[in-house]
Formats: C-alpha cells, sequence, structure tokens
C-alpha cells in the first residue's frame, strides 16, 4: 500500500534528482520509480521528449509504479521530498529557489522539453545537491546537462546501453566521459536512494561559468525573447536553425545557438539535416510523378507525331528520376520517437 506523505509534514527537498530519456524513456522511468525508496529525502524530476500536442498521462503511469507521490509539474510549486514531478507537454522541466520553473523557451535539439535544459538546470540551482539519470533514448540530448551536473559537483548516473531499448543516449553519455556510474533501470531506483543519503560537500566553491548561466537564462526565458546578441553566444557557424533558419553561432565542443536560442548539438544538427534532406527527395519525389501525369495527359492529346514523342520522352525521363530518387528514399526509416503518453 503507498503511504503518501501528510501535507503537514512534507518537507522541502533536500535535494533533486532529474531523470531524463527518450525513446524507451517510459519503461525505464516506471522501473526507476518502483525501486526508489519511499523515504526519499530528495524531489525527483522526470522528463521525456513530448509530443507539444497532446495531454500526458505520464503521471499517473509513474504514480501507479512506486511508493513516491507523481504529480504532473505545475508552475512555481516548491519541490518537495518524497514527490517525482513529471514534465508537460510543449515546457521545459527546469528549477530555480527549490520552486518548478515551467518555460516555453526556444527548444533544445528540436525539444520542449529538453533534458539539457533541465540537468543544466538543476546544477545551477543544486550544485553537489544533484543528481543526473539519462535513460533509453536516440542521439545525444542530455550529455551536454550531464557534463553541468557533473561540473557543478552532482553525481551522473545513466541506463545500462545493452539494458536500454534505444542505447544511443546513454552510450554518448559514457563515450563523452561524463557518468560517474551505470546501472540497469531496475538497480537505478536503489542506487539513487543511496547516493541521496551520501555526504555532500556543499560548501567547496564551483566555478561560475558564463555559457551554462546564459544558456539557462535562455531557457527560462519566453521562446519569442529578442534579448539574445550573437555576441554573447559565439563567432557564426556558417550553419542555419532548421526551427527558424537563423544564423547558428558556434558554442564550442560541437554545440550551436541561433539569436532566438534554438540550440543544437552536432549529431542532432546532422540528423535534422538528414530528415530535411528526405523531406526535399519526397516532395521531389512528387513533383516528378505530377510530371509524369502531366506530359502523359498531353501526349494523348498531341496534335503530331513529333509533339507526342517529345511529350513522352519527357515523361520517360521523370518516370526514370523518379524511380531513382524512390531507390535512395527505400532504405530510409523514420527516428524513433517516445509513444504520447
Amino acid at each position: 500500500m503507498r503511504a503518501f506523505v501528510n501535507s503537514d509534514s512534507e518537507q522541502q527537498a533536500e535535494g533533486v534528482v532529474a531523470i531524463g530519456g527518450s525513446a524507451g524513456g517510459v519503461e525505464a522511468l516506471s522501473k526507476i520509480a518502483a525501486g526508489l525508496p519511499a523515504d526519499l529525502p530528495y524531489a525527483v524530476l522526470m522528463a521525456l521528449h513530448l509530443s507539444a500536442g497532446g495531454p500526458s498521462v505520464l503521471a499517473q503511469i509513474i504514480e501507479r509504479r512506486g511508493p513516491l507521490r507523481a504529480v504532473s509539474a505545475q508552475q512555481g510549486a516548491v519541490m518537495q521530498a518524497e514527490h517525482i514531478y513529471v514534465a508537460v507537454p510543449g515546457r521545459h522541466l527546469l528549477s530555480c529557489d527549490h520552486r518548478i520553473v515551467l518555460s516555453d523557451g526556444p527548444s533544445e535539439n528540436g525539444h520542449r522539453p529538453a533534458l539539457n535544459a533541465m540537468f543544466r538546470s538543476v546544477a545551477l540551482a543544486f550544485g553537489p545537491a544533484a543528481i543526473g539519470v539519462l535513460l533509453s533514448g536516440v542521439l545525444d540530448d542530455g550529455v551536454l546537462g550531464l557534463a553541468a551536473v557533473r561540473a557543478r559537483g552532482g553525481v551522473t548516473l545513466c541506463q545500462t546501453p545493452s539494458d536500454a531499448l534505444f542505447p544511443d543516449m546513454p552510450a554518448h553519455a559514457i563515450q563523452a566521459g561524463v557518468v560517474d556510474q551505470t546501472a540497469t533501470a531496475a538497480d537505478l531506483g536503489p542506487l539513487i536512494g543511496k547516493l541521496c543519503k551520501r555526504h555532500r560537500d556543499c560548501d567547496v566553491p564551483r566555478p561560475p561559468d558564463g555559457y551554462m548561466e546564459l544558456e539557462n537564462r535562455i531557457a527560462m526565458a519566453d521562446r519569442f525573447s529578442t534579448g539574445i546578441s550573437g555576441e554573447s553566444l559565439g563567432p557564426p557557424s556558417g550553419f542555419t536553425c532548421p526551427d527558424c533558419n537563423g544564423s547558428l553561432h558556434a558554442l564550442g565542443d560541437g554545440r550551436f545557438r541561433c539569436q532566438v536560442g534554438h540550440a543544437w548539438t552536432a549529431d542532432s544538427l546532422l540528423s535534422e539535416r538528414d530528415e530535411e534532406v528526405q523531406r526535399a527527395l519526397w516532395i521531389a519525389v512528387r513533383i516528378l510523378h505530377e510530371k509524369s501525369r502531366l506530359v502523359h495527359q498531353l501526349a494523348v492529346k498531341a496534335t503530331s507525331a513529333a509533339v507526342r514523342d517529345r511529350y513522352l520522352a519527357l515523361a520517360e525521363e521523370a518516370d526514370k528520376a523518379q524511380s531513382v530518387l524512390r531507390e535512395r528514399l527505400a532504405p530510409s526509416t523514420p527516428r524513433p520517437t517516445p509513444r504520447d503518453v
């Protein structure tokens, strides 16, 4: 039986556990929730790459699996121990002064909520009292965020890649050297419980990180904010933002931002370019198909053999080009995305 804490005895969290994933993350989050202790002194933030268009029942799913109360995050809520706060569609899940911040700031790697934004926020807000956990998913959202948690004295964990339905995200984090420990999703809950009771050296001064603080301010801001200057971001990269077609500035280490604030890692930007190419090729296939139909119709109505032959030659040319493009597109498969929950 679940024993919820009385509102009279609720206590402000000593720290925060930020857990993020993408494709395959619902199963992993459920297993973690089942293994968390009922007396966890930290608050827990959970985020997936949720579709902005619909409602989410992720909080209800998580609450049924473990001893802690799980709720959809609400703007301004005080972060309480023994509670899980679940991201809502279309909003970054952030923290400031022990309170929840739901932001519609610029997307990062095409996502809102974005894992990098969440991890960076708790790193700045809680320092050594922050634990970042990265789960199953594709590409590399969350890797830079784990680096931020580690830089501020927190602990970083990730799901063992062989245990993840989609191992890209934890594998990228391990390769980047930003993970302190790995464990299966079933073992992460008890491990988190132990880490929350560890001694934390919160008195060690942490050097300021201008980029980390700047990026956190951007995530906290309105998505249409115009207060970002190119000079504060870095030199022009020569690339354009897939979200707004604005100029991307290089922040170093394969990181990019536009003046609107959209953020991209090199891998996510490359993946988006691949998708743009796929979309462009499908548009070309459609245009060629319509061209072939049109010239066939014109050939039927041709008033002379020479005109008919010219139209048929154009149709053959369009059909051949269409065939080549279809062969190029045949092996491609859509990028996996998490189920809307």
